[in-house]
């Protein structure tokens, strides 16, 4: 029977952390074999799952028992593998599921720039460009779709399981319309738009993007009649007047991209409205072994960075924005309530 260590001495420690490249590999060989899908409610032996995931039983049991050892999976006293809370998220089916996450940050091309991290620290800059010869997201459209599959999954994963929380977050009461900034298929948008029945909303994001989004805003979608879809970079520009205007986790990239958002967003809107940007933090939030982890893997494909609560107040100053309340969203999320002077 596999056990979860209890905290081991600090060079124990040094040795797994080293090591934690396998934990990573165990994860996404999981989540691409499908074991999590194919254990039921009920243990399983390791050969009854190596059949059902066409995998050698002796090679699976070793992958879930170096699994079972950091708490995804467990193994019971006779030999055969039960669900713990965290091997149930790497289901498809499951409604927190982290499947596409997992998937995300152990993409192919992450094995590549990871051991170029050193690079990155000393020069301050992305070595995805180094390495692939292109930009990041020209490179996930045009030379990996399977990568940017993953990828959209995985947004629309995060953005879903947190719409909620925004829309039970913010109070719109008063406003007639707001426009979500890069967010994405919209769902955070919808999420607001059934929550307040006058509202109108505008998705703004990128073609490629806009053009799958969610289903109750398109044509024909219940939420259709509210909403306007506008494809665009919020970099280069923001047609968009509202009395609000949403922007969450995209203020992650290089400083100059970061104020040309802020810049066009005080350029388009009108004096007195509201601007609620929403992001991680990497020095204020229960979660920040992932975070900052995050912000290491920013650094590595686009130049970006996750913020401090300074460094966002800073730069929402600088754009020219008055800071009100700071307040948080979820676990891993916090929200900077912010006006348009006139």
């Amino acid at each position: 029977m596999t056990t979860v260590d209890s905290a081991p001495p600090p060079p124990m420690r040094l040795r797994e952390l080293v090591f934690g490249a396998a934990c990573a590999a165990a994860v996404r060989a999981a989540a691409r074999l499908g074991v999590a899908d194919a254990l039921g409610d009920t243990p399983m032996t390791a050969e009854d799952l190596a059949a059902a995931v066409k995998t050698e039983p002796r090679t699976l049991r070793r992958l879930l028992r170096a699994l079972s050892c950091q708490g995804v999976f467990t193994e019971q006293p006779d030999g055969s593998f039960a669900h713990t809370e965290m091997s149930r998220l790497l289901r498809e089916d499951d409604p927190h599921s982290l499947r596409y996450i997992a998937l995300w940050c152990t993409e192919p091309w992450t094995w590549d720039v990871w051991p170029r991290l050193d690079e990155a620290v000393r020069s301050g800059r992305n070595v995805f460009e180094d390495v692939y010869e292109r930009e990041f997201f020209s490179y996930l459209n045009e030379e990996a779709p399977e990568s940017a599959y993953v990828f959209n999954r995985a947004m629309t994963t995060s953005s879903r399981q947190s719409a909620e929380d925004v829309a039970e977050l913010l109070d719109l009461r008063g406003a007639s319309s707001v426009v979500d900034i890069g967010g994405g298929q919209g769902h955070v948008l919808a999420s607001l738009l059934e929550k307040h029945p006058t509202l109108h909303g505008t998705l703004l994001d990128l073609p490629a993007v806009v053009g799958n989004a969610d289903p109750r805003l398109r044509d024909g979608g219940s939420l259709a009649s509210r909403v306007r879809i506008h494809p665009g970079d919020c970099r280069e520009d923001i047609p968009v007047e509202a009395d609000v205007y949403i922007i969450k986790n995209i203020l992650e990239w290089d400083d100059d991209s970061t104020r040309r958002c802020l810049a066009n967003v005080r350029k388009a809107a009108k004096p007195g409205a509201r601007v609620v940007v929403i992001e991680n933090l990497v020095d204020d939030t229960p979660s920040m072994r992932f975070t900052t982890a995050m912000d290491l893997l920013l650094l590595l494909n686009v130049g970006g960075a996750k913020h401090t609560r300074q460094s966002m107040v800073e730069r929402l100053s600088d754009a020219g924005l008055v800071i009100g309340e700071i307040r948080p969203v979820n676990a891993y999320l916090h929200a900077f309530e912010c006006t348009v002077p006139g």
